[in-house]
């Protein structure tokens, strides 16, 4: 049987509408099966369909002669883009404006879409929706990813009348737009109060430094480094039940400690590292994370990307200069930018860095403020971080109305 007879005898799985007929999308789009040849003397524009129906978007712009099938199919904006293996997982979507003439392989199916039946944004909207999504994963061997071309033509789709889908469009993209415009709010919001954080932290150390002695870290504790066994993951060092600390444990985050790691050595790894006790105030020097403070509550050895307070008087509190060091989040970032290659904050230059040295209680006093207000801070990021999943959920909830006949 051809492919032409089985879609049209495929059983479609349909979502139940009484506002607008159900129709296979056989009716409204063609599958357009063409291929060039690959000049390598031309350049290319190839394509890259994301996941979960979350668009399609450049993949790079290459020279023919780097692609090695030299049969393409040649896309042309506005159509229906489907990947035959990751369609199961939302690898489909409608070829943008500045995609057109971009170039995929035979693992592409491309439709075009009937204009006189079908809004190419109505379509591009459908697709989005469970609706869709439930239809794609249903048919077919649940052991074999691939779907052909004759199952896209099977899937089922809400048709009313042309004007109807553009206005549903319209509809449809005014209630995004409303739902963009108050995530970028949230956005903003989120900036703003970190912006806020920061500056509390700047202030709070400005004002202690005008009415207190300074002092440098070199002068009143050891600042040193750790190391890490070589070569990497040799089984004679690495495995064992000793936490091992790498720069990335460190998260840039609002939390004083350290909460997790990902590797562990054996007491052979002990001689090419470093051990700290409990509670040791640590800072990354390189990296991403480069400037950021953690106090480890477990003992640990730890990588040469990152160092250690050994030895802090009793008359200091490490909450407080894990709190100095956060005060100079946007003083390690401005530094970092303006070096070359990979920054690398050495320990000579922390020993000659200079903190407020106020007294303990002052200092104890200093971290309860700022407790306090970090608290307040994380409790206005979750209510954001809620109000996020709120947005999320709204587009959704949109365009499920919208198909229903809703809107």
């Amino acid at each position: 049987m051809s492919e032409a007879n089985l879609y049209e005898t495929a059983k479609p799985i349909a979502t139940a509408n009484a506002t607008y007929p159900m129709v296979p999308l056989s009716e409204v789009i063609d599958h357009r099966k063409e291929f060039i040849a690959i000049d390598d003397l031309e350049s290319y524009k190839r394509c890259r369909v994301q996941l979960h129906a979350q668009g399609i978007v450049l993949r790079d712009v290459i020279k023919g002669a780097e692609i090695k099938t030299k049969k393409q199919q040649v896309c042309r904006s506005g159509e229906f883009l489907v990947a035959e293996i990751d369609a199961k997982i939302g690898g489909f979507g409608i070829v943008p404006d500045d995609l057109d003439g971009a170039v995929v392989s035979s693992h592409y199916f491309l439709f075009q879409v009937k204009e006189g039946r079908l809004d190419k944004r109505f379509l591009d909207f459908f697709i989005r929706t469970p609706a869709f999504r439930d239809q794609v994963t249903a048919q077919g061997s649940t052991n074999y990813a691939a779907i052909r071309p004759y199952e896209v033509l099977s899937y089922q789709i809400p048709l009313p009348p042309i004007a109807e889908q553009r206005r549903i469009v319209a509809r449809v993209e005014e209630l995004a737009g409303k739902v963009e415009e108050a995530r970028g709010l949230r956005s903003q919001t989120i900036k703003e109060v970190e912006t806020l954080w920061q500056s509390n932290l700047v202030s709070v150390f400005s004002k202690i430094a005008i009415d207190c002695q300074s002092e440098t870290f070199g002068k009143i504790c050891d600042v040193v480094r750790g190391g890490s066994p070589r070569p990497a993951g040799n089984p004679l060092y690495y495995g064992g039940s000793i936490p091992f600390l790498k720069v990335g444990d460190l998260t840039r985050d609002e939390t004083k400690y350290v909460s997790n790691y990902t590797e562990t050595i054996k007491e052979a790894g002990l001689y090419k590292s470093r051990y700290i006790e409990p509670n040791t105030l640590m800072l990354t020097n390189s990296g991403a994370t480069l400037g950021v403070p953690k106090i480890c509550p477990f003992g640990t050895c730890f990588n040469d990307g990152i160092q250690a307070f050994l030895n802090i008087p009793n008359d200091i509190f490490p909450e407080y200069l894990y709190y100095f060091f956060l005060s100079k989040t946007q003083w390690f970032r401005e530094w970092a930018a303006r070096g070359q290659g990979q920054p690398n904050l050495n320990t000579e230059m922390v020993k000659k860095m200079e903190f407020p040295y106020p007294p303990l209680p002052e200092q104890r006093r200093i971290v309860a403020y700022l407790d306090d207000l970090q608290a307040k801070i994380d409790a206005l990021k979750r209510l954001q971080a809620e109000t996020g999943k709120e947005l999320n959920a709204l587009l959704p909830s949109i365009l499920d109305k919208a198909f229903k006949g809703e809107l």
